[in-house]
């Protein structure tokens, strides 16, 4: 059986965008591209609300730079065959970087991250997936549009990703896909997913991850 790790931020996490409980389980997409792979891989899910790529966020009260993490949790859950990455919504924050570009830029550090790691191991590295997050889409919840520089800035830049993104992926020959193509946010907040959007991301990767695997 293959190991994937879903590496990426409250959208992983599965965050409620009424601001009520964690979506179920079942809809977080890790859990439905688990499901879809029917027992031919496991899924570890690991998102944290508010995780960078690679910058750090001082208001924060847990480890919000993915690049600083990610060692760590490679160590845990190898030996893995695939690093799905889905990060770069926070990165847009002015207060902690505020460009999808440099976010394309932390995302090339976490494929150098994970392929040092296992290389430094003397181990084979597994394969990367990059992920272009969903698009902020408008929304009157002004302190969630204000993180995000309010809707235009956030609406701009997020939509800058996939270009970006599949940029690096070329560059550093890894996977990719852009969630936007699957998954809209959810006006209540104008980040977060609901649960039918949060699940669909999962469902789409079925097919994708199988070619890349080989399953």
């Amino acid at each position: 059986m293959k190991t994937i790790l879903a590496y990426g931020d409250s959208l992983t996490f599965g965050a409620n965008p009424t601001g009520g409980p964690r979506h179920a389980f079942a809809d977080r997409w890790p859990s439905a591209l688990e499901a879809g792979l029917a027992g031919k891989a496991r899924v570890i899910a690991e998102g944290l609300g508010g995780r960078t790529t690679a910058s750090d966020d001082w208001y924060a009260n847990a480890d919000r730079n993915g690049a600083r993490i990610l060692p760590t949790l490679l160590e845990s859950h190898s030996p893995l065959d695939l690093v799905i990455i889905m990060l770069g919504t926070n990165d847009l924050k002015p207060a902690i970087c505020g460009s999808a570009l440099e976010a394309s830029f932390g995302m090339r550090r976490l494929v150098h991250v994970v392929r040092g790691h296992y290389a430094g191991k003397g181990e084979t590295a597994p394969k990367i997936m990059l992920v272009a997050p969903p698009l902020v889409c408008e929304s009157e919840n002004a302190d969630m549009m204000g993180h995000f520089g309010g809707y235009t800035h956030g609406l701009e830049q997020s939509s800058q990703f996939a270009a970006h993104y599949a940029r690096r992926a070329e560059e550093l020959d890894t996977g990719f896909f852009d969630a936007s193509t699957v998954a809209v946010a959810d006006p209540e907040d104008g980040v977060h997913l609901d649960a039918k959007n949060t699940r669909a991301i999962g469902e789409v990767l079925v097919p994708v991850v199988t070619s890349m695997l080989g399953l």
